[in-house]
């Protein structure tokens, strides 16, 4: 025999949505300030580096490209 699986309705779904996302959050590492701050350091030291080397990548492909226009 299956049990019959009760409807819920917009509330008590939102209400399960809560739970289940404050349930899930309880569970998580959250790093410490110093660990954060040291992270940040890091993405932001590789946005850097990624953003010289596209802008380099960009310089030398539109002078190739311009290159071969003007030939």
């Amino acid at each position: 025999m299956t049990a019959k699986k009760k409807k819920l309705n917009i509330i008590q779904k939102i209400q399960r949505f809560w739970r289940e996302t404050i349930g899930e959050l309880r569970k998580v590492t959250w790093p410490t300030p110093k660990e954060a701050w040291k992270m940040t350091r890091l993405v932001m030291i590789v946005m850097v580096i990624m953003a010289m080397l596209l802008g380099v990548l960009d310089f030398v492909f539109s002078q190739f490209i311009s290159f071969l226009v003007t030939l």
